[in-house]
């Protein structure tokens, strides 16, 4: 997941550890849950400051705990050949972005695990740590309530923190793609198959599912239905069926990104670019360049080049930006977008990185540069030419 609208925090072993604006809704709401319903019920001598500064402390913890499992995994993968150089942290919890696939389905199983193992071992380790702390409590089973008044703040926060590390990687384990143990599944059948491309495409319907029934018992919760589990309560259920839309989403887009590399990976632009183009003279009006090219040509991008060397490009937005009244006198030189400016790529750049470039920067072609000369366009349509003469039939990529 990338951080649209975030900002890089820190960097940890060379990895960018980027929060999502999103995360501020989770942490907030769970520093409001704690604050005003979960600590106040368990402690109801504890002040309203010392309960805010607890909730506030816990949620703080608990994305340190997840940001933990996120760092093991990239840990792990670099040990094992996979390049990971961002962690975000988001409204879900985190995600690290791989920039390849395991080499090995002995490699994603390795990376894998250790993150559910790390927030099992960290659940552990703070339930220990709270035992520690609690001191002398006198156990009442008949009356648990009493039991857990007298723990102190520091044994609270502890024993918090090990039930949702706990649960987090129980969670994860589940065999939903792209969770971990959606991951576990893709690695086995891997092993079996032989071929990453099928077990992708099988770990993500089988995250699908588990996502849709995720959102149809979050529907049911909604309309007043008791699940045991998961219990009850319109909150509840949208929370259900807000994380089962997401890991629909996150199943079909991890799927369809091992697609995208799959087809493109080793295809150099140069076999997809547009060869024949309209070149325009920089001291060409604007009007110029309207009468005798754009109207007589299906191009909407045209290379300014002077002696053979590309200067810039002029699009239909560029020549748009210059008013009617000043097109005669304004040379297309001055609204073009200069060199300098440009996203460009050399011929043997990887049609999956410069599909990359167009995403990152919202482009609809690049041109391909080499030696100064532009000697073709790769625009947005000819990649999605290109993956429909080569997906599987019936499948279909948005890019």
């Amino acid at each position: 997941m990338t951080t649209t609208g975030g900002f890089r925090l820190t960097t940890i072993a060379g990895i960018d550890v980027a929060i999502d604006w999103s995360l501020l809704i989770i942490f907030t709401l769970i520093t409001l849950m704690l604050a005003t319903s979960l600590f106040p019920t368990w402690h109801p001598d504890w002040g309203l400051l010392l309960c805010w500064g607890m909730g506030l402390t816990a949620a703080v913890l608990f994305f340190t705990s997840v940001l933990t499992h996120e760092l093991s995994h990239a840990v792990v993968g670099r040990a094992n050949g996979v390049q990971v150089r961002r962690i975000t942290l988001f409204v879900f919890g985190g995600m690290a972005q791989m920039e390849n696939e395991p080499p090995t389905w002995r490699a994603e199983l390795a990376m894998t695990l250790v993150g559910p193992l790390t927030s099992l071992v960290l659940g552990i380790l703070f339930l220990w740590v709270g035992g520690l702390v609690a001191g002398q409590v006198a156990i009442t089973p008949e009356d648990p309530g009493k039991m857990i008044a007298a723990l102190n703040p520091a044994a609270t926060l502890f024993l918090w923190l090990g039930q949702v590390n706990i649960i987090l990687g129980l969670f994860n384990l589940v065999p939903g793609f792209p969770l971990d143990g959606g991951r576990v599944l893709r690695s086995l059948i891997w092993a079996i198959s032989g071929d990453l491309y099928l077990a992708t495409r099988w770990a993500s319907r089988a995250g699908q599912a588990f996502a849709w029934l995720l959102i149809a018992t979050g529907f049911t919760m909604i309309l007043g239905v008791h699940v045991p589990f998961f219990g009850g309560g319109a909150v509840n259920g949208l929370w259900l069926a807000l994380i089962g839309w997401f890991l629909n989403n996150a199943a079909i887009m991890s799927y369809q990104q091992l697609a995208l590399r799959t087809v493109l990976e080793g295809v150099p632009v140069q076999r997809l670019m547009q060869r024949q183009l309209t070149r325009i003279d920089p001291h060409l009006s604007v009007a110029e360049v309207i009468d005798r090219h754009v109207m007589e040509s299906g191009q909407r991008v045209f290379p300014v080049e002077e002696d053979g060397r590309l200067l810039g490009l002029a699009s239909l937005s560029d020549l748009q930006s210059v008013s009617p009244e000043a097109r005669r006198q304004t040379p297309v030189s001055t609204c073009m977008t200069p060199l300098e400016k440009l996203v460009t790529v050399a011929p043997d750049t990887d049609s999956i990185t410069a599909l990359g470039h167009l995403g990152a920067a919202d482009l609809n072609q690049l041109p391909v540069v080499e030696a100064g000369r532009c000697i073709g366009l790769v625009r947005r349509e000819d990649i999605l030419k290109w993956l429909s003469l080569h997906l599987p039939a019936g499948e279909k990529i948005s890019i």
